[in-house]
């Protein structure tokens, strides 16, 4: 009950980021995505294991993720203005800086119309990578990971919560280790609402823990 009532709270706090879901036009989307190929593949299904597999993910986590992108371009003081939270990463710049609302919908609708291709766990590290994923830690009060981000790791569309199965494991874990970092007072990833459910979990999880849980989640589709 108290993993579930996190969940709660963690939706909750996100809801106030997106208000409105989004209404993209997938076929629309398909002539935005030209530049997106040379790292996140075709049709989304990246082969390079440190760019995300967007295809089959849900449209309003992708639609989030874009605009904490364009808003990670923006000085502190901008942000703060606009009461957006920022996200920055390098390989990202510039790349979306000449899509308006309807064309990140576009493109977030194109993405999550497309067939996700699947992973494989490394066997040594799935036993535990599954552990921690429908149990979390309970003495560290790591929270289940299906909690919000389903059984089967297909996340929440309506919540905004990311599809998870079949990411890659490198991927995975370097976004749990940006939110320990951020957690920490340190440069990494904070866009994760106010409850910052992603940096208190990941901040509490050692590197061999997260190695785990991410290799598993890789292999689950």
């Amino acid at each position: 009950m108290k993993k579930l009532f996190v969940c709660f709270l963690a939706v909750a706090g996100f809801a106030g980021l997106v208000h409105a879901g989004p209404n993209g036009d997938a076929s629309a989307g398909k002539s935005k995505v030209a530049t997106c190929v040379a790292c996140h593949g075709e049709g989304g299904n990246s082969v390079v294991s440190t760019f995300p597999k967007l295809a089959g993910q849900n449209e309003r986590y992708l639609l989030k993720q874009m605009k904490d992108v364009q808003c990670g371009a923006l000085s502190k003081a901008e942000q703060k203005s606009q009461r957006c939270n920022g996200r920055s990463i390098l390989t990202m710049t510039g790349q979306l800086d000449r899509f308006d609302d309807a064309d990140l919908a576009d493109i977030a609708a194109y993405y999550a119309a497309q067939p996700a291709s699947g992973g494989q766990a490394n066997a040594d590290l799935a036993a535990k990578g599954e552990e921690i994923y429908r149990a979390g830690i309970r003495a560290k009060g790591v929270a289940a990971c299906t909690a919000c981000h389903s059984p089967t790791g297909s996340g929440n569309g309506p919540a905004g919560y990311p599809l998870l199965g079949g990411q890659h494991a490198d991927y995975v874990a370097a976004q749990l280790k940006a939110f320990r970092a951020a957690a920490d007072g340190l440069e990494g990833r904070s866009n994760d609402g106010e409850t910052k459910i992603m940096r208190d979990n990941a901040y509490r999880m050692s590197d061999s823990e997260i190695a785990a849980v991410a290799s598993y989640i890789s292999g689950l589709h």
